[in-house]
C-alpha cells in the first residue's frame, strides 16, 4: 500500500525541519562507529579490569572477534513490572555464552513506581527520573567495552529515559526486552468504581485496599493501558523490540524463547558481523512517525507526547505537538483498552493485539514499512505473531500471521471500521496557551465544556474544597503551577476518582493544568500539560476564580472568556505552595530550574549533538540505506522463523 499522502508531508516536515539537528547527530554516529570494536581501544590496564570478574568469558572477552553483550537493567522488586527481570542477566549470560558471546551487566538505572507516589511528594520526582536514566544509562556504557546492548525496562518513565541513553550510544545496536504484562485480576471498570465510592464516602479503606490488590496482584506490567503499556506498543512500532513480545506473560516458555530471540538478535546486528543496525540509524524521522501513529490509534498515554518529544530530540529529530496532532488526525482510532475500553492488555493481545494494528497501519499506508528494525523482514515482521513450534525441550520461536479479523469488535477493529475517524490525542490551542487532551477515553457528549473556573495551586487544595462543600455544581478546575519549572510536573492522577465521581453524578466537570495526568486516567475533559506554564508567565497564572472557560476537544480551543482589555490588565499570580525541600526534592532544584517546556520535552539534560555553523552542516541521508546482506534480509520475509 502506498504511504498516506498526509502521513508523507508530515514525515517530510519532520525531517527538513530537523535536517541540521540530524546530521550533527549522525556524524557523531558515524566517527564513534569508524573507530571500530570497542575493546579493541582499551589498554592491558582497562580490559584486565573488564575481565577481573568475567568467570568463563575471560579468555573470550581478551579478544575482540566475538561480541560483548551490555545488559542495562532497570530491575527493582518494588516495581511489579521489573521484578521479572530479577533473573535476567544469568539467563542472558548463559545464552550468549551459548553462541559463543559474553554478556555484562554494564549497570543499572533507577525505576521509580507512580501508582506508589501518585499523589505523594515522591511524584515531583517523577518526570526527572527519565533523565537521571539516561544519564545511568550513558555512565553504564561508558565502560566502552561492548558491541551491542539490551535493555531490560517497561515502565514510564524508564523506557523514554532508556532510549535517550541508548541513542547517546548511537553507534551500538539497541534491543528493548520486556517482562510481560501480570495476569489479568478484578477488572480495571470495577477497580475505578470502588475508587469513585471511596471519593464519595461511600466504601471504606479496606474495601479499596481490597480492590486495589486484586487488580495489582502479582509480578509483571500492571494491566491497563497505561504509559507503561503504551511504551511496549511503540518500541515494537519503532522496530526495537523482538515482534509480539510485548504482551507475552512472565514466566512462560514463549517468554523465555521470546528473551532468548532477543539475545540472538543483538549479538548478529553488531558491526562484527555482515549486518550492523545500530540505533543511531534505525531511528530516524519515519521511526518516529510509527511510534506516534501507534499510539493515537490505540489510544495511548498523554505522557508521550511529552518523553517521545524528548526521545526525538535525542536522535536529532525535531518533532512537535503540531506533527502529533496532524497524525492523529490522519491515524483512526483501531483499539479500546482500559482506560479507553473495558478491556485490559491480555484481552488486547489475545485478539489480535499489536501485530494486529501494525498491519493494519501498513496495509492503509498510515506506517512506513520501508525502514530497518532489530529483525529480518523490517516492519512487516511486525503484523505477524509469535508462538512455539511444539518440539520438546526449549521449544523454538516461530511466528504467524494474526487472523484478518478481529477476535473481539469492542476491543480491537480494522482500519475500515474503526472506532473513530481520528486517533486518541488532540492539540488545543486558545488565550491561555496550548495542552492536549486525549479523546478517546472520553464519551462524545463530554468532550466540551463551558463552565467557571476553581483555581487551585496544588491538587489536594481541589480535595479539601470538596470536603467543605464549596464546589460549584458544574466547573473546570485548574491546577497550576505544576509545570516542570515548578515542581517537576507532577502527575494529576490522584483526582481522578473525585472528579468521576461527580461526573457520574451528572455535573459537569473538566480539568485545566500545566501539569501531566496519569496514562490510567480518562473520562473526565482534561486540558494538560499546557505551556507556557504558569511559573514561567503562562496564561493560567492570570486565572481567577469564577472565570468562564471554554474547553473543546473536538474543535482543540482552550480559552478563558473574559474581555481582552480586563485580561490584559491582570498580574500574573505568584504560586502558593512552591516545591518542599524534602524527601529528595531538594537534589532535583537545578532539573526544575533549567527544564524546557512540555511542548520540548521537558528537558533537564542535553541531547543530540551540537549543530555545525549554519550552512554547513553535513550532509545525511535521509533513508539509511543497508548493506547488501542486511537489505535482503529486509526483503519481505517468507520465514516465519525468529
Amino acid at each position: 500500500m502506498p504511504l498516506d499522502p498526509r502521513i508523507a508531508a508530515i514525515t517530510d516536515r519532520i525531517r527538513e525541519r530537523s535536517r541540521a539537528t540530524r546530521a550533527a547527530y549522525l556524524e557523531v554516529v558515524q566517527a564513534t562507529a569508524a573507530r571500530g570494536p570497542n575493546r579493541a581501544h582499551l589498554s592491558c590496564g582497562n580490559l584486565a579490569h573488564v575481565t577481573a570478574a568475567a568467570g568463563a568469558d575471560k579468555e573470550r572477552l581478551k579478544r575482540d572477534a566475538t561480541p560483548n553483550l551490555a545488559i542495562v537493567s532497570a530491575y527493582n522488586d518494588m516495581l511489579s513490572a521489573h521484578q521479572p527481570y530479577e533473573g535476567y542477566p544469568e539467563f542472558i549470560r548463559q545464552h550468549a555464552r551459548a553462541l559463543g558471546a559474553s554478556a555484562q551487566v554494564a549497570g543499572g538505572v533507577p525505576a521509580m513506581c507512580d501508582g506508589v507516589t501518585q499523589g505523594r511528594p515522591g511524584m515531583e520526582l517523577s518526570l526527572f527520573s527519565r533523565d537521571v536514566i539516561a544519564q545511568a544509562t550513558a555512565v553504564s556504557l561508558s565502560h566502552d567495552a561492548f558491541d551491542s546492548a539490551v535493555y531490560l525496562g517497561i515502565c514510564d518513565k524508564i523506557v523514554p529515559g532508556l532510549l535517550i541513553g541508548a541513542l547517546a550510544f548511537g553507534h551500538l545496536p539497541a534491543v528493548f526486552v520486556p517482562g510481560g504484562p501480570m495476569p489479568s485480576g478484578i477488572s480495571n471498570k470495577q477497580k475505578a468504581a470502588v475508587r469513585e465510592r471511596y471519593a464519595a464516602g461511600e466504601a471504606t479503606r479496606e474495601e479499596l485496599l481490597e480492590a486495589e490488590s486484586g487488580s495489582y496482584h502479582a509480578p509483571g506490567t500492571c494491566t491497563f493501558y497505561g504509559t507503561a503499556n503504551s511504551n511496549q506498543v511503540l518500541l515494537e512500532a519503532m522496530g526495537l523490540q523482538l515482534p509480539g513480545s510485548s504482551f507475552v506473560q512472565p514466566g512462560t516458555e514463549l517468554r523465555a524463547a521470546c528473551t532468548r530471540a532477543a539475545v540472538e538478535r543483538a549479538l548478529r546486528i553488531t558491526a562484527l558481523g555482515a549486518d550492523p543496525r545500530p540505533i543511531g540509524r534505525l531511528v530516524d524521522e519515519r521511526t518516529m512517525v510509527n511510534a506516534i501513529a501507534a499510539l493515537v490509534a490505540t489510544g495511548g498515554s498523554t505522557n508521550h507526547t511529552i518523553h517521545f518529544v524528548a526521545v526525538a530530540r535525542a536522535a536529532g529529530i525535531v518533532l512537535t505537538w503540531e506533527d502529533i496532532d496532524a497524525i492523529a488526525q490522519a491515524v483512526p482510532l483501531l483499539a479500546r483498552v482500559y482506560p479507553n475500553g473495558d478491556a485490559d492488555v491480555n484481552r488486547f493481545n489475545e485478539v489480535g493485539g499489536t501485530a494486529f494494528v501494525i498491519r493494519e497501519l501498513l496495509d492503509a499506508g498510515l506506517m512506513h514499512d520501508d525502514i530497518p528494525t532489530i529483525v529480518p523482514g523490517g516492519m512487516r515482521a511486525y503484523a505477524d505473531a509469535p508462538q512455539l513450534d511444539g518440539s520438546e525441550g526449549e521449544g523454538r520461536l516461530t511466528y504467524a500471521p494474526v487472523p484478518a479479523i478481529s477476535g473481539d469488535d469492542s476491543v480491537l477493529r480494522t482500519v475500515a471500521t474503526a472506532f473513530e475517524a481520528q486517533g486518541g490525542l488532540r492539540l488545543v490551542n486558545g488565550n491561555l496557551g496550548r495542552g492536549l487532551i486525549k479523546l478517546s477515553a472520553i464519551k462524545p457528549e463530554y468532550r466540551s465544556i463551558t463552565a467557571p473556573a476553581v483555581v487551585v495551586d496544588n491538587p489536594q487544595a481541589l480535595n479539601k474544597l470538596h470536603a467543605a462543600g464549596a464546589l460549584p455544581q458544574d466547573f473546570i478546575a485548574v491546577v497550576r503551577f505544576q509545570g516542570p519549572h515548578a515542581n517537576g510536573m507532577p502527575e494529576m492522577h490522584s483526582l481522578t476518582p473525585l472528579l468521576g465521581m461527580l461526573q457520574n453524578q451528572g455535573r459537569r466537570v473538566a480539568l485545566v493544568t500545566d501539569g501531566r495526568l496519569s496514562g490510567a486516567s480518562g473520562k473526565i475533559p482534561s486540558a494538560i500539560h499546557v505551556t507556557p506554564e504558569a511559573k514561567r508567565g503562562g496564561a493560567l497564572a492570570k486565572l481567577r476564580e469564577g472565570d468562564m472557560i471554554r474547553l473543546d476537544g473536538e474543535a482543540g480551543v482552550l480559552e478563558v472568556l473574559v474581555d481582552a482589555a480586563e485580561w490584559n490588565m491582570r498580574t500574573p499570580a505568584r504560586d502558593s505552595t512552591p516545591p518542599a525541600w524534602d524527601l529528595g526534592r531538594n537534589l532535583f532544584a537545578i532539573n526544575r530550574q533549567v527544564a524546557t517546556p512540555a511542548d520540548e520535552g521537558a528537558l533537564s539534560i542535553s541531547c543530540g549533538a551540537p549543530v555545525h555553523d549554519e550552512g554547513h552542516a553535513p550532509e545525511y541521508d535521509a533513508e539509511y540505506q543497508l548493506g547488501e546482506s542486511a537489505a535482503a534480509a529486509d526483503a519481505p520475509h517468507e520465514a516465519k522463523d525468529a
